[in-house]
């Protein structure tokens, strides 16, 4: 009887204590960040050299915080062996823009359809593999200097959308309106690792610099990518390009724009998220089959792609992207916490 009555005062005691944990406690483990005014668009910019072998591309993208989003840079970073990084999210629901984090896991899960380029065309990855625990680099899509890392090889990545992406969220009004295929759905299930520690930093600095607010850079920060997490000035920090003046209408990625079935090599990657020395790379050593590979040489054959035709345009040449302004200081989002 005394052990029962000292029991049940430990449960009470434990009880008062979890009640008395400030909220924002119990949001950094349960609940997801979600506010009533989507992200603006993703940022045009050229991707950094890869610094090292062993490390993986992760997408920059609009994180939320008090002052409203603000830009975490792309940047290179050391993954855990064997393992390819899905990135986060915005996604429409319930009212609200949702933030699904990302993760690191076996394969590469749903992302919302965002193309966030450098071989993340909205579904898998086709920037790279691991072979025997190296990761070895597609350098079609990637920025690698092959001089320093010798573990590359060239997989031409067809691009069948004309219309240029930069939609940053997923459902809702304009928003991407992808769903999870199968083997996404798979990969949802498997065994995921957290960010790294690195990562957590890298996005911390961010949070905390008010030039990668989107009320401050008006959608073009300064620092759109870097070489290394955390690093924020110096040899290898990237600004974002500007947006051109003509821009087609808005249009979602729909899914016409994701690959059929799971073949990650048609994926949709943006003409500007790919390395300037990929551009002009022949694709006679292509990885592909012999129909894509004659696909890209006629895709890449400018005696047909630069001549006019009788009203005087071009054939086959993609509009530039389209050019979302970024939410102002003045109306900023309110700020609510969801339980998932």
């Amino acid at each position: 009887m005394i052990m029962r009555t000292v029991r049940l005062f430990g449960l009470l005691l434990f009880a008062v204590g979890m009640l008395a944990i400030p909220a924002a406690s119990h949001a950094q483990i349960a609940v997801g960040i979600s506010v009533h005014i989507g992200p603006p668009a993703l940022p045009v910019y050229v991707q950094p050299v890869c610094p090292a072998p062993g490390y993986i591309w992760t997408p920059g993208y609009w994180g939320y915080g008090d002052d409203g989003y603000y830009w975490v840079p792309g940047t290179w970073v050391i993954a855990p062996v064997g393992m390819l990084w899905t990135p986060g999210y915005w996604g429409w629901g319930g009212g609200v823009y949702v933030w699904h984090g990302g993760y690191w896991g076996p394969h590469v899960g749903f992302y919302g359809g965002i193309n966030y380029g450098f071989g993340y065309g909205g579904v898998g990855f086709v920037g790279g593999e691991w072979r025997g625990g190296v990761f070895n680099y597609n350098r079609s899509v990637t920025n690698v200097n092959v001089t320093v890392i010798h573990n590359t090889y060239n997989q031409t990545v067809i691009n069948n959308n004309t219309t240029i992406n930069r939609t940053s969220f997923n459902g809702g009004t304009g928003g991407v309106t992808a769903q999870p295929t199968a083997a996404e759905q798979a990969a949802a299930k498997e065994q995921h690792v957290q960010p790294t520690a690195a990562q957590t930093q890298h996005e911390h600095a961010a949070r905390t610099n008010r030039a990668q607010l989107a009320s401050v850079n008006h959608g073009q920060p300064a620092v759109a990518a870097s070489a290394k997490p955390g690093v924020f000035s110096g040899k290898g920090v990237v600004a974002a390009k500007a947006a051109s003046s003509n821009r087609p209408p808005t249009a979602n990625t729909s899914t016409a724009n994701r690959p059929g079935g799971n073949n990650p090599t048609s994926a949709n990657n943006s003409r500007n998220d790919r390395p300037q020395s990929a551009i002009n790379k022949s694709t006679t050593n292509s990885k592909t089959n012999t129909t894509t590979a004659t696909n890209a040489k006629m895709t890449q054959n400018s005696s047909h792609a630069n001549t006019p035709n009788p009203t005087g345009s071009h054939t086959n040449r993609a509009p530039a992207p389209q050019h979302q302004s970024a939410p102002h200081s003045n109306n900023k989002p309110e700020h609510n916490k969801q339980h998932q």
